[in-house]
């Protein structure tokens, strides 16, 4: 991993000016979408959920923060209390939400606060952590990103391995100039409305159901071996 005085320092900087400014210059979006959030989709406005952040030097082990984002689903439980799946309570709004990115604006907030980084690997479910490679941990050695190496390269239309992939090398390489292309692309993509799905639509699936069918596999062909 390279070491530099953007890296280390001006990086961090950066972010606090950027997300700052895009928390005073948008403040008239921010409440637009909270009252149409409110309207359409009720209370709470803001999604909150603990995501993985980034690696304690001291323990090594990934700081957990609270992810906000504008909520985009519908609170819908069947006879049994139970949630209903995201495709019932994804509504039309919270699709044009997601799809514009616009439910991802509360994140200025979590950058500003130095949970995250403008530019870094998107931060994911808790529950994947236990399904990382020592290899793939190494994802958290920078601070998860509003966008990064791995959404401009397909976003969810690329699989976990080759997501994982992408994190590895911004790691590895991040640089101004990395991150100013990325946001760049970020930017292009976001207009063209690119790579994105939404709901079930998204074709590799969760990442620890993957994970665990690999290990599935694997031990079946070790039984196989030795039958």
């Amino acid at each position: 991993m390279k070491n530099s005085f953007y890296r280390n320092c001006l990086k961090r900087v950066l972010d606090v000016i950027f997300s700052a400014l895009a928390m005073l210059l948008f403040s008239w979006v921010y409440a637009i979408v909270a009252l149409l959030v409110r309207v359409f989709l009720g209370r709470p406005v803001i999604f909150s959920q603990l995501r993985p952040g980034r690696n304690d030097p001291k323990t090594g082990k990934e700081r957990p923060f609270y992810l906000y984002k504008f909520r985009s689903m519908k609170d819908l439980k069947d006879r049994n209390g139970r949630e209903l799946p995201d495709d019932e309570r994804l509504t039309k709004f919270g699709r044009i939400l997601r799809s514009t990115s616009l439910d991802e604006l509360p994140e200025a907030w979590n950058i500003f606060k130095g949970d995250m980084s403008i530019v870094g690997p998107r931060p994911l479910l808790m529950e994947y952590l236990p399904y990382y490679t020592e290899e793939e941990h190494h994802r958290h050695d920078v601070r998860p990103g509003l966008t990064g190496l791995a959404q401009v390269n397909g976003r969810t239309a690329v699989s976990w391995q080759k997501k994982f992939a992408y994190d590895l090398d911004y790691v590895r390489n991040c640089s101004f100039g990395l991150d100013l292309k990325i946001i760049l692309q970020t930017v292009i993509k976001t207009v063209k409305k690119s790579d994105i799905y939404v709901g079930s639509a998204v074709p590799w699936g969760r990442f620890d159901d993957m994970r665990r069918k690999e290990l599935a596999e694997a031990q079946n062909a070790s039984k196989g071996e030795h039958t």
